[in-house]
């Protein structure tokens, strides 16, 4: 058996302005810090065995801020990187839609059929998430282990985990920070918390 902590790292001034990340290494605001502080100070687990983390910042970063409330190792890993996004990194949604209409109403619609220019699918995001998830799973019998990462990575985990087609993966809400926790024994998971922001809320002056 495994508890698997799912987190998305902080907010950074790209998800205020719209602007898609993807592998854009992108700092945390100073907001996200203070998100990342009151999830540590607040996290849902008396105790974590390991950290694994997507080496781009604003995740590491989050990360860091974990391990040092629980002294755990921390584990850096290019596998955990957001989806690329190709050509529409550093743009919002709008510009997107505008600039590749066909691709940008794919990307909600139909996300398994999305092309993104000189990017990423998401079938081949899902095969490289889930054989870095199988070996975190298989290295860590017993334990409790966060992996911090982004919105659409996770997604596409938990999608998977869950039994869920990756057309419907946006249905799966992603906020800076949120937790979500699954339990895997053998060929069963339990979720027992999906999207949780609770330490938000006890943090004060965010």
């Amino acid at each position: 058996m495994i508890r698997l902590f799912f987190v998305r790292h902080g907010e950074t001034e790209w998800n205020t302005t719209g602007k898609y990340q993807g592998q854009s290494d992108i700092a945390l605001s100073d907001k996200g810090r203070r998100q990342a502080e009151a999830l540590a100070a607040h996290f849902p687990a008396e105790t974590l065995d390991a950290v694994y983390t997507s080496d781009l910042k604003r995740a590491r970063v989050t990360a860091e801020i974990l391990v040092n409330r629980f002294g755990c190792p921390l584990f850096p890993d290019k596998a955990l990187q957001e989806i690329h996004f190709g050509d529409w990194e550093g743009h919002t949604y709008e510009e997107i839609v505008s600039k590749w209409p066909e691709q940008g109403a794919n990307f909600f619609r139909a996300p398994e059929k999305l092309i993104v220019p000189h990017g990423e699918s998401f079938p081949l995001l899902q095969e490289r998430a889930m054989q870095k998830v199988q070996a975190i799973i298989s290295e860590n019998e017993g334990n409790n282990v966060a992996v911090v990462a982004h919105g659409a990575i996770i997604r596409t985990i938990l999608a998977t985990l869950m039994h869920i087609p990756l057309h419907y993966l946006w249905s799966i809400r992603q906020d800076n920070t949120a937790v979500s926790i699954l339990r895997i024994d053998g060929e069963f998971t339990t979720i027992e918390l999906i999207n949780s922001t609770a330490h938000l809320s006890r943090q004060e002056s965010l």
